[in-house]
């Protein structure tokens, strides 16, 4: 009995051991028209045993360097697409960089940062402060989706305060949305679904009152 740890390592495990063989014996294919054929047929293998392959767009191009990767590089035939080379591999992907907008009180947003800088640019009036004040609404969302407890008002509007620079303050008797109606308003949502459902189910369920048979004559005292 021969011990899969005693046999040839699987470059690439998703094909299998039995892939690996076929390619192995292909590279001992001769005839250069032959083995080109054959590789084809391989390829066309491949992608019955891992159909997610094909979710993407060059999935064809994908099997044929899976299929010189097994091969270690070494299979020389007419590919309908470039024969991938080791260093090609080991290329590392070029950094796609992150964002650099160090913003202090992160569980807000950069949204609400770039809001606040347009709404600073707005004439005073009725129509900024309504803005202001939906702002701070959206803050005290966002701060108790960051902090599912309890947050107090002042805080807020202090935040927006810090967040503008320092150049804009609402009242501090501004009211802002409840923080009951932020957390639990779909919550009684659904208890008083599920409160009418139980309702309907006990009327349903109650005795109905016996009907006397028109058809039968009442009995006699």
């Amino acid at each position: 009995m021969e011990y899969n740890t005693e046999r040839e390592k699987i470059v690439i495990s998703e094909y299998g051991r039995n892939i690996q063989v076929m390619i192995r014996h292909l590279m001992e294919i001769e005839d250069r028209k032959q083995r080109t054929e054959a590789a084809y047929f391989i390829v066309n293998v491949m992608a019955q045993m891992n159909p997610q392959v094909k979710e993407s767009n060059d999935y064809m191009h994908k099997l044929w360097d899976h299929l010189y990767i097994i091969s270690e590089y070494k299979l020389d035939v007419d590919s309908p697409y470039p024969a991938p080379t080791p260093e090609m591999q080991k290329k590392k992907p070029e950094h796609v960089g992150y964002q650099k907008n160090n913003i202090r009180y992160g569980h807000y947003g950069q949204y609400i940062y770039d809001v606040v800088k347009k709404v600073k640019e707005m004439e005073d009036g009725p129509k900024k402060q309504a803005i202001l004040i939906n702002i701070a609404n959206q803050m005290k969302r966002d701060y108790l989706n960051w902090n599912r407890d309890t947050v107090n008002d002042l805080l807020i509007l202090d935040d927006l305060y810090k967040i503008s620079g320092e150049e804009i303050a609402l009242p501090m008797e501004t009211k802002l949305i409840p923080t009951n109606e932020i957390l639990n308003k779909p919550q009684n949502q659904q208890q008083n679904q599920k409160k009418k459902q139980n309702n309907k189910k006990k009327n349903n369920n109650q005795p109905q009152a016996k009907q006397n048979n028109p058809n039968r004559p009442n009995k006699k005292n």
